[in-house]
């Protein structure tokens, strides 16, 4: 059974800018959360709106949620919260994840 064309096209999408921001990972198992943050953290804008085109705002909000300290910077995550915001997305925080030295003492 052939997958929907809509699906072809987000992988494709994410496969080819994961070539171009996932550049120390040759693994191909390499999560979408970690080629979208990439994107959402350093991409031109062109790539952006290629994302934007391949993922619902949700799914990109959800990304948000899900990353772990240091894959969205605070300027990044500030242009992203205004972008979903303004797109209808709710409840992002106001800054990114921080990095926690003694979290495993906690």
């Amino acid at each position: 059974m052939r997958t929907a064309p809509a699906v072809d096209r987000r992988r494709e999408t994410l496969d080819d800018l994961a070539h171009r921001y996932v550049w120390w990972s040759k693994d191909a198992g390499t999560g979408d959360d970690v080629i979208v943050s990439q994107v959402m953290n350093l991409g031109t804008y062109d790539d952006i709106r290629r994302l934007e085109a391949v993922m619902a705002p949700q799914e990109l909000r959800a990304v948000m949620l899900r990353a772990r300290a240091g894959w969205i910077d605070a300027r990044s995550w500030a242009f992203w919260r205004g972008r979903l915001l303004a797109q209808g997305c709710a409840d992002i925080p106001d800054a990114p994840p921080k990095r926690a030295f003694h979290a495993d003492l906690l």
